[in-house]
């Protein structure tokens, strides 16, 4: 989805995206003989990307990486570009899932993350889906695994400034009875860890406090895996067993799984995407679809889709 990629700082099709120093927040009306209409209305966004799933283990002492978040991109005040929205203009919301964990082995690519994008008149956003398998690349890239292949994923396939997310982390190399503690998945935050924990998840203060985008944990066959990135990341496998799931909604990557032995086991699956839109409520025109959940915060209205629909500006 190349096509709905916006490049933050040099303004590629940004032609609705201004700067915030170059109007005030809020909702204008031009007067009479100005041409007449209303004017864009300025509202900030997150769109976060489904995480990738964890990959599946099969053969004998092998450790799984976990699972990359989902690309995480915030448009807002703090990142110096606000969105400005085109009255009477229908804006589509694709709320991406999350990859399904395949059984035995590194698994299909199906089982990377979905893009989530917000779209419509001259606005083509887009997050990548978390990345899945040994060294998969996404929003998020995922943790290497101990025999598939150590290196981690690389983040930010949609190659956006800042960055929608971060590398996976490395797994340790095989060895038949070792250990081989896997990589954690890349975070929204930071990247996955070498051997083993995933990589953690950010906030948008606009909206609230709460991390979402964490990695998946890579596992360990002979012990203990590694803890999901916070933001809803899923928990590596411990010793024979599958991966976590992470937390739906949230856009973390699913864990990893692991094979003290010849047994095949899945790796977790990841977390679908989201989508929030801060609108101020005297511009706010309640023409939805998809049934987003509806907040205020001061003079602002929330619109939180965790499915896909569309708001009317």
């Amino acid at each position: 989805m190349r096509d709905l990629n916006i490049n933050l700082t040099e303004g590629k099709n940004s032609t609705k995206i201004q700067s915030k120093k170059t109007k005030s927040f809020g909702y204008q009306v031009l007067g009479f003989g100005a041409g007449g209409g209303a004017s864009p209305v300025e509202v900030e966004a997150l769109v976060i990307a489904g995480g990738g799933a964890g990959t599946g283990s099969i053969e004998n002492s092998i450790s799984a990486g976990g699972g990359g978040a989902g690309g995480y991109r915030f448009f807002g005040a703090s990142s110096s570009n606000i969105l400005e929205l085109e009255s009477g203009v229908q804006y589509t919301v694709t709320v991406g899932g999350g990859g399904s964990g395949p059984t035995g082995g590194p698994g299909p690519a199906a089982a990377k993350g979905t893009d989530s994008s917000f779209v419509g008149g001259a606005i083509n956003n887009a997050s990548s889906g978390g990345g899945h398998g040994p060294g998969g690349a996404g929003g998020s890239g995922s943790g290497g695994s101990s025999y598939y292949g150590p290196s981690g994923g690389s983040g930010n396939a949609g190659g956006y400034t800042p960055s929608e997310g971060n590398n996976g982390g490395t797994a340790a190399s095989y060895a038949p009875g070792s250990t081989g503690r896997a990589g954690g998945g890349g975070g929204a935050g930071a990247v996955g860890g070498d051997q083993m924990d995933g990589g953690a998840g950010t906030a948008s203060p606009s909206f609230d406090s709460t991390q979402r985008a964490g990695g998946g944990g890579g596992a360990q066959a002979f012990g203990s895996g590694g803890s999901g990135g916070a933001g809803g990341g899923g928990s590596g496998g411990s010793g024979n067993s599958n991966g976590g799931a992470a937390t739906a909604n949230f856009g973390g990557g699913g864990g990893g799984s692991g094979s003290s032995f010849s047994m095949q086991r899945t790796g977790g699956v990841g977390g679908s995407g989201l989508i929030k839109l801060l609108i101020p409520t005297a511009s706010y025109t309640g023409t939805t679809t998809g049934s987003p959940q509806e907040s205020t915060q001061g003079s602002n209205t929330i619109l939180t889709f965790t499915g896909s629909g569309s708001y009317t500006a």
